[in-house]
């Protein structure tokens, strides 16, 4: 079930209702869960078998693991885990992609049977799979305990607001929360509910907007050059970022109502000052799942060899990038972020090394310019066409700059209002900031984001972006 859609609007009212109708914490876990598995068989109901799945195996393992001491043993289970979990992901992200590439290279092909590479990616089971590995980790590493009540375990896993694009959570910080027998705050609901219209604002006004210059370029890379790639690009960077934000702000607002806390995905990415400091930034659920369950046990950065860091750092930045898709396009992005971070780390670059106002903006700029070119290669649907792109960015003499003025005036006001805003957010986050004014200037606010929302929204049901990975 797409956020953006009618169904939604009207499935998420009926949940909170009966919620709050029910007195008691165990009958609220088994709605929650219904709920989000019918969110979930929206899409494709024969999918939820594969949800099913991962929640079984880690639900079991995790209990065995926590019967033995035996070390061979526990090992063992958490492997068993691992391998259905990687398996799973495996077979429907990545199969297509490693036989079409061994094919390719080597003329042999692992499956000769016909349509494989049309069986749909089932949505959201990178992040769901991440989750749950993550729950079988911790309790293997002695974190926490395994949950005994399987609705609860299978609600932590298939909890429908975060479900499909994230943020991944912890069961240390959620679990807990499904115990508490959340009431009525109308603070706490008002706030939830003005989270989630700036995530739709952001989606359904900015985002999509924003979508139909960048769909134009990088669905005709040989017909456009010069500044109209670059402008494409830019308003891509600015389009994920509103869309993956947008999700995650609607999604962290529809817990709110319930009364439950999601994490923070996103701290103003474009306001990062190096590269470490953006992957601090943006999609931080991810960036720590990699860093905690990655990148530590790789050794990390307490390493004494010079050779291993690097190694351990490149490795957690090409993963990160096939974790996005299967394609050498995504590789070649976390390859390239890889890049920044070591290059960074190892060039003495003089400008990272003052902190007066001038060089703040040259170290956000020179950030920003850089993780746009990376941009290229995560939107391009392949690596041709990314280089073909890039080539003719640099070609000024055949910019058409040919696109409808006023949605180029609007586009540019969007990004405009998202760079107030995040202005903003530098102090407070915006619905914080907006509640604390007069009656006056916060109706002044809703009403014209309400009519920008009406007039300009783009209600054609554009999937999110992180839907596909």
């Amino acid at each position: 079930m797409l956020f953006n859609s009618l169904h939604f609007i009207i499935f998420f009212p009926v949940v909170v209702f009966i919620f709050f109708s029910l007195k008691r914490v165990k009958t609220r876990q088994i709605l929650l869960l219904v709920a989000s598995w019918y969110f979930y068989a929206v899409w494709k109901p024969e999918y939820i078998v594969l949800l099913l799945a991962s929640t079984l195996v880690d639900y079991f393992v995790s209990l065995e693991i926590n019967k033995t001491s035996e070390k061979k043993k526990r090992l063992i289970l958490l492997w068993l885990s691992i391998i259905v979990n990687l398996g799973i992901l495996f077979t429907f992200k990545y199969f297509h992609f490693i036989d079409k590439n061994i094919y390719r290279f080597f003329g042999y092909q692992l499956f000769k049977g016909q349509g494989f590479e049309n069986i749909l990616l089932p949505v959201g089971i990178s992040f769901y799979t991440f989750q749950t590995m993550s729950y079988t980790i911790d309790v293997y590493k002695k974190r926490i305990l395994p949950e005994k009540n399987f609705v609860k375990f299978a609600l932590f896993v298939s909890f429908f607001p975060q479900l499909v694009a994230g943020p991944i959570e912890r069961a240390g910080h959620l679990l807990p929360q499904f115990n508490k027998l959340t009431k009525i705050d109308y603070k706490r609901i008002t706030e939830g509910l003005k989270l989630m219209f700036w995530g739709f604002f952001q989606k359904i006004v900015i985002a999509d907007t924003l979508s139909l210059i960048v769909h134009e370029v990088y669905n005709n890379p040989g017909k456009y050059h010069g500044f109209d790639i670059w402008m494409a690009t830019f308003f891509f960077a600015f389009q994920i970022y509103c869309d993956f934000s947008g999700y995650t702000d609607i999604a962290r607002g529809a817990a709110k109502v319930l009364g439950y806390h999601l994490r923070i995905n996103f701290k103003l990415p474009y306001f990062a000052k190096s590269f470490a400091d953006f992957w601090h930034r943006w999609h931080i659920s991810l960036s720590t799942w990699f860093r905690d369950y990655v990148y530590i046990p790789l050794g990390g950065s307490k390493t004494n060899s010079k050779s291993r860091f690097i190694f351990n750092i490149l490795f957690v930045f090409i993963l990160s990038g096939f974790w996005h898709g299967a394609g050498w396009t995504f590789i070649i992005w976390g390859t390239l972020h890889g890049i920044y971070y070591l290059a960074e780390r190892f060039v003495p670059f003089t400008i990272f090394k003052k902190t007066n106002t001038l060089n703040s903006i040259l170290k956000i700029s020179l950030v920003f310019i850089a993780v746009n070119f990376a941009w290229i290669f995560f939107r391009s649907q392949s690596v041709r066409i990314a280089l073909t792109l890039i080539k003719n960015s640099f070609d000024f003499s055949h910019s058409l700059l040919n696109f409808n003025h006023f949605l180029l005036l609007k586009s540019f006001l969007l990004i405009g209002i998202v760079f107030i805003i995040n202005l903003i957010e530098r102090k407070k986050d915006i619905v914080s900031f907006i509640s604390q004014k007069s009656v006056l200037f916060r109706w002044s606010v809703y009403y014209a984001a309400g009519i920008i929302l009406v007039l300009f929204g783009n209600y054609g049901i554009q999937e999110f972006i992180y839907f596909r990975f």
